[in-house]
């Protein structure tokens, strides 16, 4: 048997912010929460996701404060150039675009990068091997 990954936590400076940023951008949902060591835990999913992985973020963390050149991420799918270019336009009205839509060679694709409340940078790419939709193509 191999391990399965299913689970990223997160400590973040202000839970609410993180909640509302991942709804808003990624899509997500809140699909439990508990107390926790005397604050709340909460789970948070794609839809129909919510057995395969999810973001577990609670209260408590210290600002990421990463430099522009680290690109350390999470990676979201998009179908579309346009969608890529919709959720910068939406990071830019909302003051958290790090890197506004670029091309690169594959298999990076076409992305953009915003920066969630806690510090932690977030792509969304259109045309890379990973995600719904992505099975044909060849991974280098």
């Amino acid at each position: 048997m191999r391990p399965t990954l299913t689970h990223l936590a997160l400590h973040v400076p202000d839970l609410d912010a993180c909640i509302a940023f991942y709804q808003r951008f990624c899509g997500m949902q809140v699909i439990h929460e508990r107390p926790g060591k005397g604050t709340r835990i909460v789970w948070m999913a794609e839809p129909g996701k919510e057995h395969q992985f999810i973001f577990v973020i609670m209260p408590g963390g210290q600002d990421r404060n990463l430099a522009a050149n680290d690109y350390s991420h999470f990676g979201f799918a998009l179908s579309s150039r346009a969608e890529v270019d919709h959720i910068a336009a939406m990071a830019d009205q909302a003051g958290c675009l790090i890197w506004a839509p670029r091309d690169e060679p594959y298999p990076v694709g076409y992305y953009c990068g915003l920066r969630d409340p806690a510090g932690n940078y977030v792509e969304f790419s259109f045309g890379q091997p990973l995600g719904p939709g992505s099975e044909q193509m060849p991974i280098p």
